[in-house]
């Protein structure tokens, strides 16, 4: 039987729902509160809607409302994610509700956490400059590690709110620019291991990834056989990986080149040596031909790839660029910072459909690409 519930249990009902939707999203989505309301009365047959296409049209439109006022109540008692989007902290000429929203644009779970029971901005900060020194002592990965864990909340709003530029990031945490605090820092955002899922989703899908390649015609097609072919020449994982992404790129008219400066030199010299400042770049120390060398007995091993952004040289001596990619990538999502525009739909792909955070919905381009890969 169907049940018209009164006014005090209906705002009951949506009072639980909201509190459990902002657990894991404090601006839900069209479609996310669409799901939220089907869920309700799949789960409860009872509360299903006559006269509506769905059933549960009524729900999601009382679910919006009942999230908003949920969400004024939250800014009340000082939730950090919702008021740093209050008008009074909006910045000079944003006095708008609408006007620059701080809130989850690549399916973080925690996009600002608060702080932790008990602590406040002040302990936060003695345990930041207690991490500068616990960070140059040796052997001393368990401890930086668990004051990191510890000052996440208070990292996140210092990014989030302030909007830092990296290089004094890099100065104030200098433990989290390592591979595996970068790792660690992306497991507390999106609860989703970043390099170990990465790669061995790519490796999955290089197959998929090979067969839609050599369906694809003209100069493109060509350009992508020149660069599989360095592949073929080598059995060395790490340039094949290079190789697929490289191609991906090609394959989405996206020129890789804007993000990755390569040297071509036979003799090492000093990584950064004469960078002019960039907004966001892998740079790679030696180039595809010495690496191929490498590969069919050459002792010396030159390579050598490393991140900079915003012109602060933040990591390096990484394994390839394909790995460099991966932590550039963890490296959005640890600093707050957008994708690159010229690859944004390679990035898309890394987001979307390696690691599967956000991925039922996706751009045409890329949507149509998953498509040919498992057809």
């Amino acid at each position: 039987m169907l049940l018209i519930p009164p006014p005090k249990l209906r705002s009951d009902i949506l009072e639980g729902m909201a509190e459990e939707i902002f657990r894991y999203a404090a601006y839900p989505s069209d479609s996310q509160l669409d799901q939220a309301a089907e869920a309700l009365i799949n789960a409860h047959p009872c509360l299903r809607e006559k006269g509506t296409r769905t059933g549960h049209e009524g729900w999601k439109h009382y679910l919006k409302i009942k999230m908003a006022y949920f969400r004024s109540k939250l800014s009340k008692i000082g939730h950090p994610e919702i008021t740093v989007n209050s008008l009074r902290n909006k910045r000079k000429g944003q006095g708008k509700a609408a006007s620059n929203i701080k809130k989850t644009k690549k399916a973080e779970v925690n996009f600002l956490p608060s702080l932790p029971k008990g602590e406040t901005a002040e302990s936060m900060e003695k345990e930041r400059i207690a991490l500068l020194t616990e960070v140059k002592n040796k052997n001393n990965e368990a401890v930086v590690k668990e004051k990191m864990h510890l000052t996440f909340s208070y990292r996140r709003q210092e990014l989030v709110e302030d909007l830092p530029m990296v290089s004094d990031l890099q100065s104030r945490w200098p433990a989290l620019f390592t591979v595996n605090e970068i790792n660690a820092e992306f497991m507390r955002i999106t609860t989703v291991p970043l390099i170990s899922k990465f790669l061995a989703q790519l490796d999955k899908c290089t197959a998929n990834l090979q067969k839609v390649f050599s369906s694809k015609g003209g100069a493109s097609g060509q350009k992508i056989s020149r660069i599989m072919a360095v592949a073929d020449k080598c059995g060395d994982i790490h340039i094949k990986r290079d190789c697929v992404i490289q191609s991906l790129c090609v394959y989405l008219n996206e020129d890789i080149t804007t993000v990755i400066k390569e040297f071509r030199v036979c003799i090492r010299m000093p990584f950064f040596k004469g960078i002019v400042h960039p907004k966001m770049k892998i740079l790679c120390l030696s180039a595809y031909p010495q690496r191929i060398q490498r590969c069919a007995g050459a002792e010396d091993d030159l390579g050598d790839v490393g991140v900079v952004i915003e012109g602060a040289k933040l990591i390096q001596h990484l394994k390839s660029i394909s790995f460099g990619l991966v932590i550039l990538f963890g490296l959005i999502y640890a600093l707050n910072l957008s994708y690159p525009q010229s690859l944004r739909f390679t990035f898309e792909f890394f987001q979307k459909v390696l690691l599967n955070l956000d991925g039922s919905k996706l751009s045409p381009k890329v949507q149509a690409l998953k498509i040919k890969m498992f057809q």
